[in-house]
């Protein structure tokens, strides 16, 4: 290792090749990191809860910056380039990383803040569903899953759930 010290990089994958170039970044050697967490994904009318990467089209690599060569990984299948900052490969602190690994849960996936978004009293647009465009007020989270928005109907304040997904800021 010549003495030098490992560091994590950025690398920037082709869309939807994190794992491929994942992949292939072990096999040559690289220590590689591609956070998951879990995403709600909705289909035919049906929610399931799927492994998702926190940072879509990006991955973390670690690799000493003067015994290997770094070049190789720019023609790494998957991989559209490393971040770099002029010439020379961009540094990662590795207390981003050690962060990002603190939330892993049990299965090793990153544990997402589930805090609300908004403070009550907030307005908020109904982005899908029977509402969808409606603006209503932010009231605060019903349970994990769903939020409690006031909506003016018919002239009264009127308490509806939603999913927490189903809202934005107005």
């Amino acid at each position: 290792m010549n003495g030098a010290a490992p560091y994590w990089y950025v690398v920037q994958t082709h869309p939807h090749a994190e794992a491929k170039a994942a992949a292939h970044l072990g096999r040559q050697g690289y220590l590689v990191y591609l956070p998951h967490y879990h995403k709600r994904r909705r289909h035919a009318r049906r929610t399931e809860i799927v492994p998702a990467p926190l940072f879509p089209s990006y991955l973390f690599v670690m690799m000493d910056s003067f015994g290997r060569r770094w070049r190789s990984i720019q023609s790494t299948v998957g991989v559209s380039r490393l971040v770099c900052c002029g010439e020379q490969p961009a540094l990662l602190s590795a207390a981003v990383i050690n962060e990002l690994q603190s939330r892993h849960n049990d299965a090793g996936v990153v544990q997402l803040d589930l805090r609300p978004r908004f403070n009550p009293g907030d307005k908020i647009r109904i982005v899908e569903g029977a509402f969808a465009t409606c603006l209503g007020l932010y009231e605060g989270m019903a349970d994990r899953e769903r939020v409690a928005i006031l909506l003016d109907l018919l002239g009264r304040k009127v308490r509806v759930m939603f999913d927490r997904d189903a809202i934005a800021a107005a």
